[in-house]
């Protein structure tokens, strides 16, 4: 059975459609930018926790503290 060459194309432009939409959202999904905002935002989120802040502070006043005793021996 044949079938009409006007819904032929019509199915062809759909499914090109699809495609192209299809391409466009993995062009999204994997954009390098998208990767490196989701990994900063993360490491705020993280850094913005108290234990991990406090801590952070703690351990560079011991360096700082370090430092400043081998200086001035």
């Amino acid at each position: 059975m044949a079938r009409d060459p006007d819904t032929i194309q019509r199915e062809i432009e759909q499914a090109r459609d699809a495609l192209a939409a299809t391409l466009d959202e993995l062009g999204d999904r994997a954009n390098p930018q998208r990767f490196v905002e989701s990994g900063k935002e993360s490491v705020r989120t993280k850094l913005d926790e108290p234990k991990i802040r406090f801590a952070l502070i703690a351990v560079g006043a011991l360096v700082a503290f370090a430092l400043l005793r081998k200086l001035f021996r």
